[in-house]
């Protein structure tokens, strides 16, 4: 019998979907000194973008991204350390989401099997989370309990390689792992070696099968960062942290196939400082991409071209806040929320449905260290 054992559906009993919830770095302290107590869950004003806290999740070790159950009813976050419990490596926590509340209860931790866990996915079915270890550059498979519990990995594959950069290509360095829109392949952005490498998730067996094949190599000190892909299943859109560009791919679903249609930067023409794009999302439209910048400290908007994918920019908002990190647009495409990691706060953005263009709302969240952020 197959551990990833098939879950039943059950989605939520109320409207939860103006709830954000925000993972933190709890073990850095901000230029203010105050470190933050785990993940925060806020309640969205739909009609001007403002935040309330509704509950902090406290005791939760560096929860620096989360992901929810595609039934809702729980939710799970990364424990981004190279020890955790006395244990070599990170950690991955879940938490069961109550249904007429939105809050959340710890459930069970297992251990990432590798150093700093940065990023993670649940397959669309449920049945397991994929984990990225950015410091040991692996990644792992955790098998999912009917009742929402993870359970201890049950494949962990190592990375291997380097790039040109000393300081940050020294050794793989595994980013982010992407699930495709059918939920047959598995895309790992690996920082490290300029590679996004492709997998078959084998669901029955616990296992991912490399497809080496399929591996996308991208210009050499590139640094591979985030990987996402457009409401269509056609287009993915890769952000390139070490030289400031976002990379667009045709996507073949039959064959899990990426081919680079164009490359384009994420900066300003003429802006010489330093600079590290962080986070890559589309509107739920399809109609425009957005990224963020750190060091320029803005998001690029992008419109895309709904045949080819093709980006064209159409500016840069700054996010009035220093390192900008995660950010995520709410369900109705109204709202942009920012986290601006290094000055603790998630400013909230409207967005113009027509243009794409953000605008700031006048809204200001204070949260320490904020790194990810997510809608219900």
């Amino acid at each position: 019998m197959s551990m990833f054992q098939k879950h039943s559906e059950q989605t939520a009993g109320v409207d939860l979907s103006n709830l954000v919830y925000v993972g933190t770095y709890t073990q850095f302290a901000g230029p203010t000194g105050e470190k933050a107590e785990g993940i925060y869950i806020f309640r969205l004003d739909p009609a001007v973008g403002s935040l309330s806290l509704e509950q902090v999740v406290k005791d939760v070790v560096n929860p620096s991204y989360l992901a929810f159950h595609p039934s809702g009813r729980f939710i799970y976050s990364v424990n981004e350390t190279g020890q955790i419990n006395g244990q070599p490596g990170g950690g991955v926590s879940a938490f069961v989401v109550h249904q007429q509340t939105g809050r959340l209860s710890f459930l069970n931790q297992q251990l990432s099997k590798g150093a700093d866990p940065c990023h993670l996915s649940i397959d669309q079915s449920g049945r397991a989370a994929l984990v990225a270890n950015y410091s040991s550059g692996n990644i792992s498979l955790l098998p999912i309990a009917p009742d929402g519990s993870l359970q201890p990995a049950v494949e962990t594959i190592q990375h291997e390689g380097s790039g040109k950069d000393p300081s940050r290509q020294e050794g793989p360095h595994a980013h982010a792992v992407v699930l495709s829109p059918d939920n047959r392949f598995v895309f790992v952005t690996d920082l490290g070696t300029d590679r996004v490498a492709v997998y078959q998730l084998d669901l029955e067996m616990g296992k991912l099968i490399p497809y080496p094949n399929l591996d996308v190599r991208v210009k050499s000190g590139s640094g591979p960062r985030h990987l996402v892909f457009h409401p269509n299943g056609l287009f993915a859109y890769l952000v390139n942290e070490l030289i400031s560009t976002l990379a667009v791919y045709a996507f073949d679903p039959d064959t899990g196939r990426l081919q680079e249609v164009q490359v384009v930067p994420t900066l300003p023409e003429g802006f010489l400082g330093a600079n590290l794009p962080a986070d890559v999302h589309v509107a739920p439209s399809g109609k425009f991409v957005y990224a963020s910048n750190r060091g320029h400290d803005s998001l690029v908007m992008y419109s895309v071209d709904e045949g080819s994918g093709r980006l064209t920019c159409i500016g840069h908002e700054p996010t009035g806040g220093n390192y900008p990190r995660n950010f995520a647009m709410d369900p109705s495409g109204n709202f942009l929320l920012a986290a601006n990691q290094n000055s603790g706060t998630i400013r909230s953005f409207w967005i113009d449905a027509q243009t794409g263009k953000l605008s700031f709302s006048g809204q200001v969240t204070q949260v320490p260290a904020p790194v990810c952020i997510k809608f219900f």
